[in-house]
């Protein structure tokens, strides 16, 4: 099988400008493809997953990646599947997300000997010139094909800014700027991003004539990549510091039983025929494929070691034999404590289960709480220190959410 036909085989493409070119290029190793990311935070998210993914596999087929992190753009901000306009950040701010994405993006390409390249737009971004953009670029895009975009559809009922406005002759200047420095000939993206990567085809096809070659690829689930990377209580990060090895285990053995072998087949590098064997899978087989998931991608993410931790830990807190020590903890001290005791609410709260100790009586009193598989109904109930280090103390609220305590 080709790496263009196991793309398709695992739901990775959806529109393609010209699919027997691409599929030449991607082939025979001959691409040169980036793919962009704007650091508006100083971790890249599970959102991001699905591109990385789709960068290695590509850089595995022989062709060259190039990671390109928008810290131009990030100053005007994408609109792109926006209903208001994103806050603005500083110079500072940007340069330490862009610090931050290097590290990440390096456990799943590899830069070493040219093999891929990671630039940044704010090289050629921040020193153009207005005047001469205006006349060499702007007078390349037609305002009325530009308000047809989806992107910017979206954003006319409630207002869209001139500088957001921008966005998209920003990305497709990325596109010509790659294309002429480093021979890029192919660019992917979101399936929310199509029309302004067709701005960068349009403007490299008008600036360098019909004979310029540049492709665009959509992935098909991007837009749902960054589904994935939300949860109610906020992004799944891929920094551990930010969401620990265990939690993003959790994430991933967490996934709706619809959405399991989607994933595996999206986003593992589990052979295709292993995959196609589990389509017939239900019931508690499901349950195996979830820790399948959650192992391979916490594997790719924080290495082997931190992924057995995280799936030892799972066994012993919902299947009972796994290791206890690998469990998330949290240590209560002696300034936790009123007159020598910490209360349920206060647990709750120090274990980071809760925001406030008023969503913690309310979950104790809806019967939610636990404390070692016992239930806690009474807001009052206190414990010493000692009390929580007589035994292995575990806190948990619902049935997914738990720490366990130290003292």
């Amino acid at each position: 099988m080709t790496i263009f036909d196991e793309l398709k085989a695992r739901g990775l493409l959806a529109q393609l400008t010209d699919e027997e070119e691409i599929k030449e290029l991607i082939n025979n190793g001959k691409a040169t493809f980036y793919i962009g990311f704007d650091p508006t935070a100083d971790s890249l998210h599970v959102g991001h997953f699905m591109a990385l993914c789709l960068m290695k596999r590509l850089q595995m087929a022989g062709n060259k990646p190039i990671a390109l992190i928008g810290g131009g753009t990030a100053m005007i901000g994408d609109p792109s599947g926006r209903s208001d306009m994103r806050q603005m950040m500083t110079a500072e701010t940007i340069q330490h997300n862009v610090d931050c994405f290097k590290k990440q993006m390096s456990k799943f390409i590899d830069f070493s000997e040219g093999k891929a390249i990671l630039v940044n737009n704010a090289d050629w971004l921040l020193n153009l010139n207005y005047i001469e953009l205006l006349r060499d670029v702007g007078a390349c895009f037609s305002v009325n094909r530009m308000l047809t975009a989806e992107c910017y559809k979206q954003r006319m009922e409630k207002g869209l800014s001139f500088l957001e406005f921008n966005y998209m002759i920003m990305q497709s200047y990325d596109f010509l700027e790659l294309f002429q420095k480093y021979g890029c000939n192919m660019q992917f993206g979101g399936d929310d991003q199509w029309s302004n990567m067709l701005g960068g085809t349009d403007l490299i096809r008008r600036k360098l004539g019909k004979d310029a070659y540049a492709m665009t690829i959509t992935l098909l689930l991007n837009s749902e990549g960054k589904k994935m990377g939300k949860t109610q209580s906020g992004a799944v990060w891929l920094d551990p510091n930010k969401t620990s090895p265990f939690d993003f285990y959790q994430y991933w053995r967490n996934v709706a039983d619809a959405d399991v072998l989607k994933c595996i087949r999206m986003l593992t590098f589990l052979p295709l025929e292993q995959i196609d064997a589990m389509d017939s899978w239900e019931g508690s087989q499901l349950n195996e494929a979830k820790d399948i998931l959650a192992y391979e991608l916490t594997s790719l993410v924080h290495g082997e070691e931190e992924a057995n931790k995280a799936r030892e830990a799972s066994k012993a807190l919902f299947a009972g034999g796994g290791n206890i020590e690998n469990m998330p903890k949290t240590t209560v001290t002696e300034e936790d404590c009123l007159n020598g005791k910490i209360d349920i609410l206060g647990i709750l709260v120090k274990a980071g289960l809760v925001a406030s100790r008023s969503e913690a009586r309310r979950a104790v009193e809806q019967g939610g709480v636990t404390v070692n598989d016992e239930k806690v109904t009474d807001p009052k109930t206190a414990y010493t220190l000692d009390d929580i280090r007589k035994e292995d103390f575990i806190v948990k609220k619902g049935k997914k959410n738990f720490m366990k305590m130290e003292a």
